[in-house]
């Protein structure tokens, strides 16, 4: 087995020294969280004395139980049901929402572009919390504008009703993580080679066909990025409905998993359960992101090479979508 030369084990030494401050900080914020979670999971507090009120405490093992406990919450479970409902909705709308702002910035005519950009991205900058108190006030009736206007008009409306108030959370993480999103799909636009478009031009394309059968295609891989991304995040609501909740009685303690999850940590004070709740989130996250991956990768057409150019077009055929 031949050793390795100086100049080998020197690039390995400088790999070693780069990666381990990643693999630290992994470790650390990651996986022991993680694996903190796991093993508080797996306990519950047992108390001493007459009706548990003996005073002392003590943690021992209680298997499945707490998930057992978790998922017999009414509470809980319909919580998933919520977020599940919620992203159904507001995943596809804002990122259609995303890449039309994104085609329609990137196109030839585009006039003010970074202004554009900016204020799109602008309501990603402000705090989730910032962001619910400020729509909160325009859902609140007897402050709110928007309330005014459409009584106004004889419209009885209710942005904190129970029929209503999910889609009003969803108005806020649509109008936040829009510009974001943008962003992202215009990064991948950017690097797309201009000779494409130029070809495309040259045969006649028009700006639909150049964006459907060309930019479309070729920004799979952000678009498939962007969607993971929402998924873990629908799952992962939280700020909105505990920010909105003392505005609106439709809101409860269980309204999401996380925010759940939270409660029976900090206000009823069973963090097993809590962990136990977290750990149900976390594989659902997992089970949903996985299983949109696999889809996407299923719907992909084997040995493709890339996508094809418009209709009755002879013009040069994109890169690869992968």
């Amino acid at each position: 087995m031949r050793r390795p030369t100086h100049t080998e084990a020197r690039s390995a030494r400088a790999a070693a020294g780069f990666l381990l401050p990643f693999l630290a900080l992994f470790l650390l914020c990651f996986i022991a969280p993680i694996g903190y979670a796991l093993h508080e999971s797996l306990l519950k507090v047992e108390r001493t004395g007459t009706l548990g009120l003996g005073g002392e405490t003590n943690e021992v093992w209680a298997g499945l139980s707490n998930y057992t406990h978790a998922l017999e919450d009414d509470r809980f479970t319909a919580g998933f049901g919520r977020v599940l409902l919620f992203g159904a909705v507001q995943i596809p709308v804002m990122i259609v929402l995303a890449t039309g702002l994104a085609l329609l910035l990137e196109a030839a005519s585009a006039r003010w572009v970074g202004f554009f950009r900016t204020a799109f991205f602008l309501p990603y900058g402000v705090p989730g919390v910032i962001a619910s108190i400020l729509w909160g006030f325009l859902y609140v009736p007897g402050i709110s504008p928007l309330v005014e206007m459409a009584h106004s008009a004889g419209w009885d409306v209710d942005f904190l009703s129970r029929g209503t108030v999910l889609w009003s959370i969803a108005n806020i993480v649509t109008w936040q993580f829009t510009g974001y999103n943008m962003l992202v799909l215009i990064a991948q636009l950017k690097s797309v080679p201009g000779e494409l478009y130029e070809a495309a031009r040259i045969d006649g394309a028009r700006v639909w066909q150049i964006a459907w059968h060309i930019k479309l295609p070729l920004i799979r891989p952000a678009l498939v990025l962007t969607t993971v991304f929402s998924i873990i995040g629908t799952l992962q609501l939280f700020a909105e409905p505990k920010v909105l909740k003392p505005l609106s009685n439709s809101i409860d303690s269980g309204y999401t998993p996380n925010l759940a999850a939270y409660n029976e940590a900090f206000t009823s004070n069973n963090q097993h359960i809590a962990a136990a709740e977290a750990v149900l989130l976390a594989l659902v996250a997992c089970v949903l992101s996985f299983s949109f991956l696999r889809l996407v990768g299923q719907r992909e057409p084997k040995g493709a090479t890339g996508p094809k150019g418009p209709k009755g077009s002879k013009g040069k055929k994109g890169g690869t979508s992968r």
